[in-house]
């Protein structure tokens, strides 16, 4: 049997996540066999590979994500921000397929209609995580079948847990304000997810995920809801709420 040759994988972005992607598959190639083989990562600022030392291979450190494309990856990863998608998806997918880990970057609609027809004529692949959007198999087959009727998410975190774009970083502190020491629920934002990706892009992808697998219903149709909770000190919760067509029940079937 002949080994296929490992993907050459390009990470963009080295936060909390691309440090795990990186250390996980550099762990791989200790192995006998292994799947994927790093060929550069990529941060917006370089001060955050400062701290490795010894323990980051510096020869996979490039200066541009156009440097690393020249490295000829079949696979980019993007864990960074969502002005990357926009910037630098439809290049990306010029040279190889693409895991998009800022999926809010997908409520802009040109964006997401750009990254349809490039993936159409580039034949290379758009991947999205389903990340903490549990179910979404199950709402992508009602989907396909037509019996998704709505979608609504809702997610909690603790006040410190969100990085919030005006007018929704003040209306929190003004409700915390309010709030004063006493616990409670702050609902910051309730409506379309399309609105709501734009004035907290870090927050949530789980919702972009969801308005993308539900697709019939899109980023205009599946509602979100933002809520605050100080007593999330240590979690934070998301409900997932849809519906199918009624079924009308025949009397004698009762």
């Amino acid at each position: 049997n002949t080994k296929a040759k490992p993907l050459r994988v390009g990470i963009v972005g080295f936060g909390h996540l691309g440090q795990f992607i990186y250390r996980h598959i550099e762990n791989e190639r200790n192995k006998a066999i292994y799947d994927f083989d790093l060929v550069f990562i990529w941060n917006r600022s370089k001060d955050i590979f400062s701290t490795f030392d010894k323990e980051l291979n510096q020869d996979l450190i490039v200066e541009t994500i156009e440097e690393g494309l020249q490295r000829s990856p079949d696979l980019i990863i993007e864990v960074a921000h969502p002005n990357i998608i926009e910037k630098y998806a439809e290049k990306i997918l010029d040279v190889c397929d693409l895991f998009i880990g800022s999926p809010t970057a997908l409520a802009n609609e040109s964006i997401e209609n750009s990254l349809r027809r490039k993936t159409i004529e580039s034949g290379h692949v758009v991947y999205i995580g389903t990340g903490a959007f549990w179910g979404a198999e199950d709402i992508g087959k009602m989907n396909e079948r037509n019996t998704l009727c709505s979608l609504s998410i809702t997610m909690k975190k603790h006040p410190d847990s969100y990085k919030l774009n005006e007018p929704l970083h003040s209306k929190l502190i003004e409700q915390r304000t309010k709030l004063g020491d006493q616990p409670g629920e702050i609902v910051i934002y309730s409506g379309p997810v399309r609105e709501l990706c734009r004035l907290a892009p870090n927050n949530v992808n789980t919702m972009a995920v969801g308005a993308t697998v539900a697709s019939s219903l899109g980023f205009d149709r599946v509602q979100g809801c933002l809520i605050a909770d100080t007593s999330l000190s240590d979690r934070h919760i998301v409900e997932i709420e849809l519906s199918g067509p009624e079924t009308i029940v025949n009397e004698n079937d009762k």
